[in-house]
């Protein structure tokens, strides 16, 4: 029996929503957003993206209704304005404009497509990736690929760090600089690394000092800035020398306060967390300056504007990926019909080819030669009485007549008692796995033909 889903999704992200709204839509972060979902029982496949400026979720649901309400209380602490609601289709474009990079802060940049593979591993961990969801989203990261390959969208300030050490670049003179770096994720090491070419020396902290020691190990071979490591717990020592600071740490909370800074002197902070490195009331001390993500978007509206030319070359891959996936769901649901058409032919086929070598058999001798021509009037019968409707709903699904389509699941479904709709009117064909897999060779060769 064919079923009914269709994905709906909710984004908090930095075009519409501040770090403070983006930080309460994360919850308890990317795993605990899914496993909430899916204890829903309403709720069949999740998926949740979060990074340092963007918190999305989506959901695979009977109806676009009980999506939405499944994940309105992601978003009940965010202004209406900061939220982005989505239905089936403007899901699957939007998931794969975040892959391309088309709606990040740094249009172009590489690291969301590692952080879209992230979650899609997390989420598939947690059993939130079903047929619907692995489709749209292993889509979005072919056309991700796609787009860095074939375009230039990613050339340039490629990752928030490089726009932080550009933004920096505007109020220091960096050859002469001391910088310190505060955190070794993906974030981090791209910021220090950014800085090691710019730099006189530089300062890599992390929790954990041997994983610092290692990023500006590999530093060393990279630039010829001067390369140091520390812990955490010498942050306020390694602030006393650092003319700039850029964090970026995955900690739950701030990591860097006015106590902190309190012997600091002259210091450039820019907060590339979330949430955020830097505690409120530090950029009150003085000597201190504070530049968060919202600082970084005139330095990304200049990389933006270089890319335009980049940006609407992947919008048309995107346009065309999209129509090729919605063909592709079309596709599907058709040859699921299909698939229940023959189904039920073959079954009477076989019950009246039974029926006839029987009688046959009854009245003399039935030799296999004369069994052969029965079977094969029976097969070129049923082939030619369904090749008229099966090319009618291939159209149909072309068409988006779905009411045709649902008619004729109820006259061939096998498993249909006629008494009511095996689907809703209007739903997509997203909802429909593939049935080819489950079908008999016989049917699929009439399906190729």
């Amino acid at each position: 029996m064919v079923g009914t889903s269709v994905i709906g999704g909710v984004s908090v992200a930095h075009e519409h929503a501040d770090l403070d709204a983006i930080e309460a839509a994360c919850g308890e972060g990317q795993t605990e957003t899914v496993q909430s979902l899916l204890r829903r029982t309403d709720v069949t496949e999740a998926f949740a993206l979060q990074t340092c400026n963007r918190a999305e979720a989506y959901v695979v649901t009977d109806t676009e209704e009980t999506g939405r309400a499944a994940l309105d209380p992601l978003v009940a602490a965010v202004d209406d304005d900061a939220v982005e609601w989505f239905d089936h289709e403007a899901s699957l474009r939007h998931l794969m404009r975040v892959a391309c990079g088309l709606e990040s802060l740094v249009v172009g940049e590489d690291q969301i497509l590692g952080q879209l593979r992230d979650a899609y591993a997390t989420a598939r961990e947690n059993g939130g990736v079903g047929p619907i969801l692995d489709d749209a989203l292993t889509k979005a990261l072919h056309v991700g690929e796609r787009a860095r390959t074939e375009t230039a969208i990613n050339e340039g300030a490629v990752s928030l760090g490089s726009a932080a050490v550009r933004l920096a670049a505007r109020r220091l003179d960096l050859a002469d600089a001391t910088a310190l770096v505060v955190g070794t994720g993906e974030m981090g090491t791209l910021a220090a690394r950014a800085l090691a070419e710019e730099v006189d020396s530089l300062v890599v902290a992390n929790r954990t000092l041997a994983r610092a020691e290692h990023v500006a190990d590999t530093l060393v071979c990279e630039a010829e800035a001067e390369t140091t490591a520390v812990g955490l717990a010498a942050l306020p020592t390694a602030l006393e020398t650092a003319d700039l600071v850029v964090t970026a740490t995955g900690a739950d909370g701030a990591v860097i306060d006015a106590d902190t800074v309190a012997t600091a002197g002259e210091t450039l902070l820019i907060d590339l967390a979330q949430p955020r490195d830097v505690a409120p009331g530090t950029e009150d001390m003085a000597g201190v300056t504070v530049r968060d993500l919202d600082a970084l978007q005139s330095v990304t509206d200049e990389t933006a504007e270089r890319r335009a030319a980049a940006a609407r070359e992947v919008e048309d891959i995107v346009d065309a990926e999209f129509e090729h996936l919605l063909s592709q769901y079309k596709r599907k649901r058709a040859d699921e019909v299909i698939g229940a058409m023959y189904e039920g032919a073959e079954g009477v086929k076989r019950r009246e080819v039974a029926r006839a070598v029987s009688q046959l058999e009854a009245a003399g001798d039935l030799t296999d030669e004369q069994r052969e021509v029965v079977e094969s009037l029976a097969d070129s019968l049923v082939g030619q009485l369904l090749a008229a409707p099966t090319k009618s709903l291939r159209d149909a699904a072309e068409r988006d007549d779905w009411s045709t389509i649902q008619t004729a699941i109820r006259l061939f479904d096998p498993n249909s008692n006629g008494t009511g709709p095996l689907m809703a009117t209007g739903v997509s064909p997203e909802d429909i796995p593939d049935a080819r897999e489950r079908m008999p060779q016989a049917v699929l060769e009439q399906l190729d033909d």
